[in-house]
């Protein structure tokens, strides 16, 4: 939907919230009739295969005890325990939803992902590319190492008698002779109008 390599844009802490409310009250508030929903949604942000496990376990059992419930008359003390059971997995489902919710999203704040809100990076043409991690560590920096100075390379021996050659000139950039000759054009032009008392106006 978001194409190759784009990532899908991420909930606002607002959103987050809410979800929890809901999950969380349609567990408990529904007296357990739906206390899979807060741990199907649990199951789906793991993926482990106990989730999966209590999420559909939890299906049957909320069913069972409302049948239970709902089969025997008032007076029979399995009602009574049904409905504590159903009541029990309401609650549970609830408050295991909201402990590992808000633990797995401050796991993937604290794990390098960067927080929705953050600067996106523009790669240019082409696909988005993904940012690198985030780290908390400082990685050990190797010292550099003191390098050797070059030497310069020895005078040639001059042969007894024979004259060595001078050092070779540095030429003069360029920019300096242009200011040197523009100073020269100035104290010219300086001078001649010195002599002048109406100064060319």
């Amino acid at each position: 939907m978001y194409g190759h390599g784009a990532v899908p844009p991420a909930r606002s802490s607002g959103t987050v919230i809410t979800l929890r409310v809901l999950f969380a009250a349609a567990g408990f508030l529904s007296c357990g009739l739906l206390a899979c929903a807060p741990l199907f949604r649990i199951a789906f942000v793991r993926g482990r295969s106990i989730d999966w496990v209590l999420s559909w376990a939890s299906l049957p059992l909320s069913i069972a005890c409302f049948a239970v419930v709902g089969s025997l008359p008032e007076s029979d003390p399995r009602t009574d325990v049904a409905m504590s059971l159903v009541l029990l997995l309401g609650f549970f489902s609830s408050v295991y939803f909201l402990v590992t919710d808000i633990r797995v999203h401050q796991q993937r704040r604290f794990a390098g992902h960067p927080p929705p809100q953050g600067p996106t990076v523009h790669t240019g043409y082409g696909y988005p590319q993904p940012t690198p991690p985030y780290t908390s560590t400082l990685l050990p920096q190797p010292q550099p190492q003191p390098q050797p100075q070059p030497q310069p390379p020895a005078p040639p021996v001059a042969a007894p008698g024979a004259v060595p050659p001078p050092p070779p000139q540095r030429p003069a950039p360029a920019r300096i002779d242009q200011v040197r000759a523009e100073l020269d054009e100035l104290s010219d032009y300086l001078r001649k109008h010195d002599g002048n008392p109406e100064g060319g106006r």
